[in-house]
């Protein structure tokens, strides 16, 4: 893992930073665009524009947590953080994107019951699959998000 940060050290660091800001900025723009023009359909189709939505959010936001996670690994390993004097940001920063990734598992399936109950014309159960993640799930990783972001560009400075 050293070796492969000391020969690109800048496309790993681009590679995560735009894999963050595809995952924060998926969300962000899911939960305050997206989200507000689906409440002015009729329930029924709300669900199930919401549900096929947040499907291609988690299909376009899975190969960049995937690289995200790979990438803060070789930085790590790369820049020593972990034995340096900024071990705790990294360690924190590392635990965020992780609760981040599992946050996000736990949004998918939901989601995915969610369409199975869709599916089903089970709407009352689908809504109550679909509520937390527009309600909670998808602001905590925004705030998490951010958070991380920063305290990546405090690790670079």
């Amino acid at each position: 893992m050293t070796a492969l940060y000391e020969q690109f050290p800048q496309l790993i660091l681009f590679l995560h930073v735009i894999s963050a800001v595809v995952w924060v900025g998926g969300m962000i723009a899911m939960r305050f665009a997206a989200h507000h023009s689906f409440m002015e359909l009729e329930p029924p189709l709300r669900l199930a524009r919401t549900a096929h939505a947040l499907k291609r959010l988690f299909a376009i936001v899975a190969p960049f947590i995937i690289i995200l996670l790979f990438t803060a690994l070789v930085m790590a390993i790369g820049m020593g953080l972990h034995q340096s004097e900024d071990k705790t940001v990294a360690f924190a920063k590392e635990g965020i994107w992780m609760v981040m990734a599992l946050n996000y598992l736990a949004m998918v399936l939901r989601r995915n019951a969610a369409q199975k109950l869709i599916d089903s014309g089970e709407m009352a159960a689908a809504k109550a699959q679909l509520a937390p993640i527009g309600a909670y799930m998808v602001p905590l990783n925004i705030l998490l998000g951010i958070i991380a972001i920063y305290l990546g560009a405090t690790l670079r400075y």
